[in-house]
């Protein structure tokens, strides 16, 4: 499958250009020097799918913006689209989204609203094949294991009440959802 990964110069886009080129995909890296996410038109060429991992602490717009100019784009490309999405969204035990519970660190509360607004646009969006992926709230380096648990918009926790993911076993989950869907036009999340 031909695959443009916007963001493959970032921790997340890495991993998942390694994983999709590991299962013979042909990816083509996009980083910030080869096109901008709001311009995509000009890098997709003939791609049957598009994966956005964009992101930025200094400029949480980018989020909404990425998701407006893909979603127009695609609606004539007709290409497939995943998108890295935050946990802050995501519905805690209390139903109130993780991003406004009292330990919510603030230095990615705005990171992860901006996040929250462009999901908040997909779920407006009937006309493109689009899948919105947030990790655990926890996502850190380490080993690829291949077993992870995916849900919806509920905070996925383990049996000691956290929620966590490596780097590795998100962009796995990623790549497993583009060859075989599971959650068109919708949200899901991965952890352990």
């Amino acid at each position: 499958m031909k695959v443009a990964v916007f963001g493959a110069g970032g921790t997340i886009g890495r991993q998942i250009v390694g994983e999709a080129r590991e299962r013979g995909h042909d990816v083509t890296a996009v980083r910030r020097a080869d096109g901008d996410v709001r311009d995509p038109l000009a890098v997709l060429g003939d791609q049957d799918a598009v994966i956005s991992a964009v992101g930025s602490k200094s400029d949480p717009r980018i989020y909404l913006d990425a998701a407006k100019a893909l979603v127009a784009a695609l609606r004539a490309h007709h290409a497939r689209l995943i998108v890295v999405g935050g946990a802050g969204s995501l519905q805690a035990g209390d139903g109130r989204r993780l991003v406004d519970t009292p330990g919510f660190p603030p230095e990615f509360r705005e990171e992860a609203l901006g996040q929250a607004a462009a999901l908040d646009f997909y779920r407006t969006v009937s006309d493109v094949r689009w899948t919105y992926v947030s990790p655990a709230a926890e996502l850190t380096p380490g080993l690829r294991t291949g077993r992870f648990r995916t849900g919806g918009d509920q905070l996925l926790t383990d049996d000691d009440g956290r929620s966590r993911i490596t780097i590795a076993d998100f962009a796995a989950a990623i790549v497993d959802e583009l060859e075989r869907p599971q959650a068109i036009g919708r949200r899901m999340t991965v952890a352990y």
